[in-house]
């Protein structure tokens, strides 16, 4: 029962409808021994020979008013109860998905996206049963059952009363251990699911290159594999869950066997009468429902135990970037300062940056530059407060980073990463997703700066053209043009570009950073790129490798220095010629 303690939280915001939906319940029970009690008495007048017309038919009518109350009242009371259960999915999903979006990238490098999913659908549900059906089978079973067994011991015999029970030990027992076997058995399942949702997720983001390397067979394959030990691990589960209904069944079957047996010898012996034996088998028939609902709740109980244990795992999980008591809510302008002494990634002792030191001026742009893995992009991150823990400080207009709330912050940054997402909606809405009261013509607008107006126009449907998912229906240069044009729209006080324009042409990216340059005047921008040429008309370049600073200076003060950088832009012009001189 340790799950109605974990949500008791949520009955006591939504008492009032339980309470009135348990009542009603309570009411129904009471009906529910009427039926029983008239036919003991119609069946002792007929026996009597008694029973006249008028009599039957005012226990006919009272049989037909019972009906109709109980038919109000079991409308009622799913209104209250399922209603309730409905809004604590609600609740649940609501509350994960807002904890999901604090998470920082860490966290998500640690849960895969199929088992997020998994465990904010089918999980939920599982625990939504919980509040709805678990709630009322111990509410009915306890009503139900409590009320049937006062009235047979009451108003029949309380010994053939106990006799009928001495069995329900057993079940108590039995329920018990499958219980927690269900329980351990549903967690595996769900487990098992969430790498199925894994393996789905991966496949269909990635069929592309499956194709490209002829693996269709391969991951069908490995396809089938975790469907068959999703399938494994539930056929585990329904053994367990199939054996509820059985051990019940053959517990209830022992009580009716008892009371027919002492029943018929009480009527013997003079001390019930066949009425009262009849009206007894019937009340333990309303016994049977309980019974079941007693091995159903232990089922709900265990799967809705199991789920919640793995919901709650994700609220456990803190969020490392919060904002700071007293933090600063006026977007940050200004210089940017960094002096970043180390940086490590959780659980890696290796530095990912050491000795990272920069002044980037307002309106100034910043370059950097390095091989592929040096710790650009981490730097990057670091900017954007993905992480917070490193020696050292960075400054945004004379403040820490930390002095400013997350949501301001990245206010004043429009962000392009090295892989776009766009989302399955028009051109029009992916570009204005930061600004979605921005109008048609602020769109065109920066549509044209960094020169995909003319691709947008020549869609069938121009603006409003529907992007695939995540882009798919577009080329790597059009993607990554929309991506800057997305954050360009917000006309952010610092525009970070990682690698944003690997996918267009020289001449494109010539045209974009030209417009750029003309267009965020007195506006910061930050270039991370391995194509020098995109930093040539950066204030400062900086050239990293393995995570630190090994020079730094204007473009001409870094060919003059012929290092790294010099070399590395005579070859990439080399190779421009040399592409030039086969078209």
């Amino acid at each position: 029962m340790k799950i109605f303690k974990q949500l008791a939280w949520f009955f006591k915001e939504q008492k009032k409808q339980y309470i009135f939906g348990i009542s009603i319940l309570f009411i129904i029970a009471l009906l529910q021994l009427v039926p029983p009690y008239v036919i003991g008495k119609v069946v002792d007048a007929i026996t009597n020979h008694s029973l006249t017309k008028v009599s039957l038919t005012q226990w006919m009518i009272l049989l037909a008013t019972v009906a109709i109350l109980t038919y109000l009242g079991r409308y009622v009371w799913r209104l209250m109860i399922f209603g309730s259960d409905n809004l604590l999915q609600r609740t649940l999903r609501y509350r994960l998905f807002e904890h999901l979006t604090k998470m920082s990238s860490f966290f998500f490098q640690r849960y895969r996206t199929g088992d997020l999913m998994a465990r904010a659908t089918n999980d939920i549900t599982a625990v939504q049963q919980v509040a709805g059906s678990g709630v009322l089978t111990l509410a009915d079973s306890l009503l139900t059952g409590g009320t049937v067994i006062l009235m047979m011991a009451i108003s029949i015999d309380w010994k053939l009363t106990l006799i009928a029970l001495l069995p329900m030990p057993l079940m108590a027992l039995s329920t018990s251990i499958l219980g927690k076997k269900l329980h351990s058995r549903f967690h595996e399942a769900q487990a098992a699911f969430s790498r199925l949702n894994d393996k789905t997720q991966e496949s269909i983001s990635g069929i592309k290159v499956t194709r490209t390397f002829g693996q269709e067979a391969e991951d069908i394959a490995d396809f089938s594999k975790q469907a068959k030990d999703v399938v494994s691990k539930n056929v585990s589960v329904a053994k367990v869950d199939a054996m509820f209904d059985p051990v019940i069944s053959i517990i209830v079957t022992l009580s009716f066997v008892l009371s027919i047996g002492f029943g018929s010898k009480f009527v013997s012996d003079g001390t019930l009468t066949v009425g009262q034996v009849v009206a007894f088998v019937n009340y333990l028939f309303l016994l049977v429902w309980p019974m079941l609902a007693f091995g159903f709740l232990y089922n709900i109980i265990q799967r809705g135990s199991a789920s919640y244990d793995r919901i709650t795992s994700l609220f456990d999980e803190k969020a490392d970037i919060v904002d700071l008591p007293g933090a600063y809510t006026e977007p940050p302008q200004g210089d940017i300062e960094a002096s970043i002494k180390s940086f490590s990634y959780p659980e890696e002792k290796v530095p990912a940056l050491s000795d990272i030191a920069f002044t980037l001026r307002k309106g100034e742009t910043l370059g950097i530059v390095g091989r592929t893995g040096a710790g650009k992009t981490t730097l990057l991150k670091l900017l954007l407060r993905e992480y917070d823990q490193y020696e050292g400080e960075i400054t945004f207009g004379g403040h820490r980073l930390q002095a400013y709330q997350l949501k301001v912050l990245h206010q004043a940054i429009g962000y392009v990463p090295q892989d776009q997402f766009l989302f399955s909606t028009s051109v029009l809405n992916n570009i204005r997703f930061g600004k979605p009261d921005a109008s048609r013509e602020e769109v065109k607008a920066v549509a044209k700066t960094v020169a995909v107006a003319d691709d947008i126009e020549g869609f069938k449907a121009g603006y409003d053209t529907i992007v695939g998912e995540r882009g798919v229906s577009l080329s790597g240069g059009q993607k990554q043009r929309l991506a800057i044009a997305r954050a360009l729209l917000m006309n952010p006080e610092l525009l970070i570009l990682d690698d944003a324009l690997s996918a267009v042409d020289a001449k494109t990216e010539e045209s974009i950073l030209s417009n750029l340059k003309e267009t965020r005047r007195n506006k910061t921008t930050i270039i991370s790129a391995h194509r020098l040429s995109s930093v040539e008309h950066a204030n400062l370049i900086l050239v990293i490798d393995n995570g630190k600073v090994t020079s730094f200076g204007t473009h001409a003060e870094l060919i003059a220095a012929d290092g790294w950088y010099a070399a590395m832009y005579r070859e990439q012009k080399l190779e421009e010629r040399s592409e030039e001189d086969v078209d």
